[in-house]
């Protein structure tokens, strides 16, 4: 825990560097932040791969791509820029594996890396690394994640002081710590890996991005606050790093923070898109959208929130179609309705865009299922709830088939909680609570996914909600208190513990 706090001070001496006169370094580029990662290529592709690995440490990964190949064009015997342009396919936080076209591109840069004189040991294993994730006789993607950082340690094991190493491992154990472990040891591990780097580069935009991914837990948020102040400063030309402070600010219910930093995402990712994807909405301006609506529902702009909610209605095409795009295309109505109780207009949600391959993403379909359920119950309409708790069902155990146990458990997390206020509806408040608490309990025992901001409503805080209508005060509050213990001044949390304790 020193050594966290330690972190935590050095961030905060990083965000006054990063709000004071500009130093040069490796990069010439002080609006994508400090990188050095020397290869056996030619002086003038040095400078354009550590610009490029500067946009591969904040996600920008379309930019990264270009990059890494304009490098190998100019420089074809540069291997270091093959991998690149391979590392920029893996976008390891993403809840989107690669694709079989992106996998085959990948392993096509690869192949081309290896066929030519790998000069140094440290490139060869940096290469070796990337290509446990590519492997294609390993199918499953979660075992080759792990071949990847297992490999990854290895070059860090090898080579010491090699800073980028640290930085890529430290992301690779975030990128594989398992939703279920409260000890949050990978998380941890990361932290410590990325304080040594930080005490040398502290504008480096990876230590940054990672200490808040590292940190997106209730237990760890306020040791990413700092860095959560300085991300958008380091690299303020890159939508993503705009974006990622608001993990934080969420976290620790700073609802303005957290909708200026989406707005300002928002905006960036909105003019990208007209440039490279025109005609459609990228997925990472959606994305930007449902973590900004959270914010502003949560501190009553409900004018802002409605913006939101019609230009997202708007939208027909997205780019590209994948769990991002189709997740928020379903969170932000889903959200809007929910969070302002109006439980009619939950109950008439419908799948939209119809164009959307839904069939692909049975997780981000049960969200409207989830939220037309629990507003039918709510609003008198068991017919049409108990038609949302079957399609539920349904997707809860396609996920199981397709082994992912995550979406599985988040389905019925929604599952149990529609049964449960059907079941209070029915005037079966035993059933009900005991079906809310398990859904309450299995939330707990996990954690989000970074495609959302949060739950469409915490289930305790819906918990609360329903000890509240069964009369029952003192422990409606209990529930509300624990529930905002992890998800911090949330509106109607507060306002349940209110009625809850003037009630009791």
């Amino acid at each position: 825990m020193k050594s966290l706090i330690f972190l935590l001070a050095l961030l905060v001496s990083a965000q006054g560097a990063a709000d004071g006169e500009h130093h040069p370094d490796s990069t010439g580029q002080e609006k994508l932040g400090a990188i050095d990662f020397p290869i056996s290529c030619s002086p003038a592709a040095q400078g354009e791969f550590n610009r490029a690995v500067a946009m591969l440490h904040s996600f920008w990964y379309e930019e990264a791509n270009k990059t890494f190949r304009r490098i190998a064009e100019s420089d074809p015997d540069c291997a270091m820029a093959y991998w690149g342009a391979a590392m920029s396919l893996y976008r390891q936080l993403w809840a989107t594996p690669p694709t079989e076209d992106e996998l085959h591109e990948g392993r096509d840069a690869l192949q081309k890396a290896k066929a030519l004189s790998v000069k140094t040991e440290r490139e060869q294993l940096y290469l070796a690394a990337l290509d446990a994730l590519y492997r294609s006789e390993e199918p499953a993607y979660g075992k080759r994640k792990l071949a990847y950082e297992q490999a990854m340690a290895k070059v860090l094991a090898r080579f010491p002081d090699d800073l980028e190493a640290a930085v890529f491992y430290a992301l690779a154990l975030i990128s594989t710590a398992a939703p279920q472990d409260k000890t949050y040891a990978k998380q941890k591990n990361a932290l410590a890996l990325l304080q040594k780097v930080l005490d040398a580069v502290p504008n480096h935009p990876g230590v940054a991005h990672y200490l808040i991914h590292a940190s997106d837990n209730p237990e760890l948020a306020s040791l990413g606050l700092a860095a959560a102040r300085s991300y958008a400063r380091i690299a303020p030309v890159v939508p993503h790093a705009l974006h990622m402070p608001s993990h934080i600010f969420i976290r620790l219910g700073l609802w303005q923070d957290a909708a200026d930093s989406n707005l300002a995402a928002y905006r960036a990712a909105r003019d990208y898109a007209r440039s490279n994807f025109p005609g459609k909405v990228w997925d990472q301006q959606l994305h930007y959208m449902d973590y900004m609506l959270y914010a502003y529902l949560q501190s009553g702009q409900f004018d802002k929130a409605e913006t939101i909610w019609r230009e997202t209605a708007a939208i027909n095409k997205t780019h590209p179609d994948n769990t991002t795009s189709a997740y928020a295309l379903a969170a932000i109505p889903a959200r809007y309705a929910v969070e302002r109780r109006a439980w009619s207009e939950a109950a008439r949600l419908g799948i939209r865009p119809l164009a959307f391959p839904w069939e692909k993403f049975g997780w981000c379909e049960a969200v409207t299922h989830f939220a037309k359920g629990l507003g039918a119950a709510r609003s008198g309409d068991p017919a049409t709830a108990r038609a949302s708790l079957r399609r539920l069902e349904a997707l809860r155990d396609a996920a199981k088939v397709a082994n992912n146990t995550y979406a599985a458990d988040q389905i019925e997390i929604q599952r149990l909680a529609v049964a449960a206020w059907l079941a209070h509806a029915d005037k079966q408040d035993q059933e009900a609570e005991r079906l809310m608490r398990a859904s309450a309990d299995l939330e707990d025992a996990t954690e989000k996914d970074n495609v959302t901001p949060g739950a469409i409503i915490p289930a305790r805080e819906l918990l609360g909600d329903l000890l509240l209508n069964m009369r029952k005060p003192k422990q409606a509050l209990k529930e509300y208190k624990a529930s905002l213990q992890r998800t911090p001044n949330r509106m109607h949390g507060l306002q349940g513990a209110e009625k809850a304790a003037q009630a009791g």
